[in-house]
């Protein structure tokens, strides 16, 4: 479902894909072959959420503002299985865990890895290429650029997968 909020409507790339009962609300841009997967709300109303080329948002996501901190994600971005990314910056190829949660301010770096549950701090930066995992998250290590580099195929994977999606329901 696609809603315009007070005078802003999403911009969708024709190339994404965006599941039946995902909600994208207000300001809100999807770059090209990005995917918003089923009962994910990308809710754009208080400030804006930018996703760029080949990110996929799974299933039960929820990505939101403040008035202050808008949300903007990189290409090749993979945001996991029912993951809160609120007013945060993330960086390209980088991997959110299923269930994280990234709060308001909070700026993550490029190939980085959100483990699966973690709460990144208000504010708090992760740099590029390092795991931060925990409750509140703790860098525990950095990653090589070879894991680093495998965020990417990931992510591309989705872009397949969103087709094959799109197909079912055509």
């Amino acid at each position: 479902m696609i809603i315009e909020f007070e005078g802003k409507t999403p911009k969708i790339h024709p190339s994404a894909w965006i599941a039946p009962t995902a909600v994208i609300i207000g300001d809100v841009e999807i770059g090209p072959d990005s995917s918003v997967f089923y009962g994910s709300v990308l809710r754009g109303d208080v400030n804006a959420i930018r996703i760029g080329a080949r990110t996929n948002i799974q299933d039960n996501s929820v990505l939101h503002v403040d008035g202050d901190a808008p949300c903007i994600l990189g290409d090749d971005v993979t945001v996991g299985h029912m993951a809160l990314v609120h007013g945060t910056t993330v960086g390209d190829g980088t991997l959110v865990g299923m269930k994280s949660s990234l709060l308001s301010r909070s700026v993550i770096g490029s190939g980085a890895l959100i483990a699966a549950g973690a709460v990144v701090l208000e504010g708090m930066e992760i740099p590029d290429r390092v795991l931060a995992a925990g409750v509140p998250a703790k860098i525990r290590r950095e990653l090589s650029e070879e894991q680093s580099a495998g965020f990417i195929p990931h992510a591309g994977r989705y872009v397949d997968l969103a087709k094959r999606h799109n197909a079912a329901l055509n």
